[in-house]
């Protein structure tokens, strides 16, 4: 349990780098430097997921020592994956499991195969490497490019936090990483970060923190909507199924206002316009609610335009 205790308190720190966006490059390196002291077994693998972390921290940072150390990290770590790909053993017995897997896969890394996968990956597969496929946005590219601009990073925060906003449901794509496709996808669309890009961001991260709507982010969140998608919705397709009933209901209302007033309907002066004062008006009835009730009459003012309804 002490390995186990100190590992997540290590992930807790971890995920705090990731998610400011921090260049702590030193800070990184201690925490991963303390991971590589522990001994770890395949249990505290699977209980504290901290390798999907370790390769969050590894996709995020800039700095060579920091990408190294975390591919060495996942590389031994990798190792104490069982060869029979579903029992739980210890180490004792994966140490045989793995000795056949390098001697199996030796003639593979002559002709030319990379060896930064490690043996055992190539004889055994990587669990947490399939677990992080699934999570991964299927938006057609393997990895974000990482970027250096202020402006750019601090949109992909603000992305993140309207991701993070709400309930965040279980085994769903990382709102960190997502908010870095759906501003990569924004970038690419622009090539800047001027006033275009940046009211597109605007847009994106007040929807995806309207409560009103949590639908939509928990559809981005687990890849319903894909990243290059939500990037270029517009408000229309971002709102909640009760908005766009309402503004279908408004605009079928100012659509038969309009065609009320071109038909021109019967002549009266039994209406007062409020606009002008005057009693030159034309109306025209329509049956809108139910036939119990009565008809809905138009009236359109023939000297100012000015339009109304008496219920």
């Amino acid at each position: 349990m002490g390995c186990e205790d100190d590992v997540l308190r290590i992930a807790k720190k971890l995920d705090k780098l990731i998610s400011s966006n921090t260049s702590d490059h030193a800070q990184a390196l201690d925490l991963l430097k303390a991971l590589q002291d522990l001994k770890m077994s395949l249990e505290v693998l699977q209980k504290t997921r901290i390798g999907m972390t370790v390769n969050n921290l590894r996709k995020a940072s800039t700095n060579e020592e920091v990408i190294s150390l975390s591919k060495t990290l996942i590389k031994n770590w990798k190792k104490l994956l069982p060869a029979d790909g579903g029992s739980q053993g210890g180490l004792s017995r994966q140490s045989s499991s793995s000795s056949l897997s390098r001697s199996s896969s030796s003639q593979k890394m002559e002709e030319g195969e990379s060896g930064e996968g490690g043996d055992s990956q190539s004889a055994t597969g990587s669990k947490e490497e399939e677990e992080e496929k699934d999570d991964k946005p299927q938006n057609g590219s393997s990895q974000v490019p990482p970027t250096q601009d202020v402006v750019r990073l601090k949109c992909r925060e603000l992305l993140a936090n309207a991701l993070k906003s709400g309930e965040v449901p279980e085994n769903v794509c990382d709102p960190v990483e997502m908010a870095a496709y759906i501003e990569d996808a924004i970038y690419k669309e622009f090539g800047n970060t001027e006033s275009k890009y940046k009211n597109r961001v605007r847009s994106r991260v007040a929807n995806l923190k309207d409560q009103r709507n949590p639908q939509l982010r928990q559809n981005v969140l687990v890849g319903l909507i894909t990243p290059d998608r939500i990037a270029s919705m517009t408000a229309e397709e971002m709102a909640s199924d009760e908005m766009k009933d309402l503004r279908a209901r408004l605009t079928k209302e100012a659509i038969d206002d309009h065609q009320m007033a071109k038909t021109g309907g019967t002549t009266t002066d039994l209406f007062k316009c409020g606009k002008c004062g005057k009693n030159n008006c034309s109306y025209n009835q329509l049956q809108t609610r139910s036939s119990d009730e009565p008809m809905t009459t138009f009236v359109f003012c023939n000297e100012c335009g000015n339009r109304w309804k008496f219920c």
